[in-house]
């Protein structure tokens, strides 16, 4: 079982271990064990099997854990090969988001709209678009498609498709990403390897994007029938996982020299093929994708209100938490309401007020630990009988210690009992009740106590909200951090190419995708925006502890800068969390 050998006692050394260290080596041994077994089980949430008769008959049938729902045993893979018909209805949470903001408009506004009314070709959405001010918008807010965004600068819904689909694995592993953009950027250079074939491709300038140009290339310049073209896509879709297209390779290349094309376009289509075996878009797939796309775009451009009001509403989804998203929606001049007992709803909702957009009311659903129930019951009292005094909320709305202990730590008793510090008071004051006394007793003599200062306000409001609407924690740390030579993420943006600067701000996500040969991309946030981090496999593999632990960074690099894409390519990487450790941000991460 122990593996003695001295390829063993190498590797350990290399990874920073003892090779006499039995636990590791076992650890090692049965780690490796373990590769290429199924992680766990998992159902489709839309996924449907169709069968001509009685299903239970056919395939084995289990129930699930939801009540009422039965999944069937085997995998999808195996489903195909017995010929049984699999439908899957895609499940999108930016469906949801864009429903509620719909009744939002509708509420505030009286203005109806649907998927098929929001006014199409926008230009100043689509300005919007091109500056990658894309927090929270369907499919382009991700980091690789914010640096897209000002390269490409989509102008219209077509662009908007070839945006959703080229920023995949597939395209930028099939090497069509910067030829695709050389030819946009220079429409001149576009040629195509045959008339017959510049009808498949011109209208992604002779570079195949989409799963059926594939097939339409396959039938037209090697000869490929109809079925042979769709077992292709079979084999696309199949390939990364288990192999299959090196069937299709002789043929494909056989077919194109017949036909009067050269090896090296025979070659690249052949790899770019390969490409799409992870996860290449078919076009209506993306076509399908850029609609929503471009309606979340033009609700954040237009209606940003509702717009953050509705993915509040909706989380979790996407790349940003809603301490971000707060933000985002405050820098573009939308004014945002503190949770309150007497005001916020379970959901947040709008409050409208003078001016073209309405305020943002946070709903007591942002509060750790609270109950919708308690939340509802707060929400019917209120109607008819006004709250005036904790008092009052105990009474009528008969709330326990703990429930009034949750909200006067989320600050959501101002109104009633003042700041936190108050609140918490009050609260401790109330005795239970007594069969003399059959409402609950205060300690009627209230302390001169004075308020939190900022950073402990700014720490509660993210220990029971995990977000702030007063200053960002960044901006409490600035006189520090400068005096430690960081600047701010505005000011990045403005320093020249090949410029050292040094950076701090709250990591909101880490990703290390598949394409990226180990290099890893960090989004950090401060009071002034957000900072982008390239870190090189070399730099990962010698600060990975504080690059992956890390909440608040200090990071000193290079700044990279491709027309209006900034980075910051990091060397010294500084885990700081601890400046502010009571505040436990958590990033999304996607390593």
């Amino acid at each position: 079982f122990w593996d003695k050998s001295a390829d063993m006692d190498k590797r350990l050394q290399e990874a920073g271990f003892d090779p006499k260290n039995i636990k590791i080596r076992q650890l090692l041994i049965l780690a490796e064990q373990l590769q290429g077994f199924p992680r766990h089980l998992s159902q489709h949430t839309g996924g449907f099997v169709i069968a001509r008769d009685e299903l239970a008959a056919l395939v084995p049938v289990e129930n699930a854990r939801m009540p009422g729902r039965t999944i069937i045993q085997w995998d999808k893979d195996d489903l195909e090969t017995l010929g049984l018909i699999k439908v899957d209805v895609l499940a999108l949470g930016m469906l949801t988001a864009i429903r509620k903001c719909f009744e939002l408009i509708e509420g505030y506004s009286g203005r109806k709209l649907t998927l098929a009314t929001v006014p199409s070709e926008d230009s100043t959405t689509y300005a919007m678009i091109q500056k990658a001010d894309v927090v929270g918008v369907f499919q382009i807010e991700s980091r690789a498609q914010m640096a897209m965004l000002p390269r490409l600068k989509p102008a219209n819904y077509y662009d908007l498709v070839i945006e959703v689909a080229i920023v995949r694995p597939g395209p930028i592993a099939g090497n069509m990403v910067h030829p695709y953009l050389k030819r946009r950027n220079h429409p001149e250079q576009v040629d195509y390897p045959s008339e017959a074939l510049k009808g498949v491709l011109e209208r992604t300038l002779g570079v195949p994007i989409f799963q059926e140009q594939v097939m339409q290339i396959a039938m037209i310049a090697a000869g490929f029938s109809a079925g042979e073209a769709d077992q292709l896509r079979r084999g696309m879709a199949a390939w990364k996982k288990r192999g299959g297209l090196e069937g299709f390779e002789q043929k494909l290349k056989m077919g194109m020299y017949e036909n009067g094309y050269d090896d090296a376009f025979a070659q690249r289509i052949f790899e770019q093929i390969k490409g799409f075996g992870r996860y290449g878009f078919p076009e209506s797939h993306a076509a399908s994708f850029a609609l929503l796309t471009y309606i979340s775009s033009w609700l954040k451009c237009h209606e940003p209100a509702a717009f953050t009001c509705a993915l509040l509403n909706s989380q979790p989804m996407g790349f940003y938490a809603p301490a971000q998203l707060i933000q985002d929606v405050r820098r573009h001049d939308v004014e945002v309401r503190p949770i309150d007992v007497l005001y916020s709803h379970w959901d947040s909702h709008l409050e409208v007020k003078s001016g073209r957009q309405p305020a943002i009311r946070l709903g007591m659903a942002l509060v750790k630990g609270m109950k919708q129930s308690i939340a509802e019951r707060i929400m019917k009292t209120r109607i008819n009988t006004p709250l005036r005094s904790l008092h009052d909320l105990v009474e009528y709305c008969h709330l326990s210690r703990t429930e009034l202990e949750i909200l006067a730590a989320a600050d959501a008793l101002n109104a009633l009992a003042g700041h936190r510090h108050l609140a918490n008071w009050e609260v401790a004051g109330i005795e239970k009740e007594t069969p003399v006394f059959k409402q609950p007793q205060f300690n009627e003599a209230t302390p001169l106590l004075k308020q939190l200062d900022e950073a402990g306000d700014v720490i509660a409001d993210y220990r029971t909200t995990g977000l702030t609407l007063k200053k960002h924690p960044v901006a409490l740390l600035r006189d520090q951090l400068s005096q430690c030579g960081a600047i701010t993420a505005k000011e990045v943006k403005k320093r020249r190419n090949g410029g050292m600067v040094k950076v701090a701000g709250i990591v909101i996500n880490r990703q290390r995708p598949s394409t990226a040969s180990g290099v890893i991309f960090i989004t950090l946030e401060d009071e002034t925006g957000y900072a982008n981090l390239i870190v090189w496999p070399k730099t990962v593999e010698v600060q990975r502890v504080p690059l992956l632990k890390a909440s608040l960074m200090l990071v000193s690099g290079i700044v990279q800068r491709e027309t209006k894409v900034v980075y910051i390519a990091a060397g010294k990487i500084e885990d700081v969390s601890d400046w502010l450790q009571p505040l436990q941000t958590k990033s999304r991460d996607f390593c």
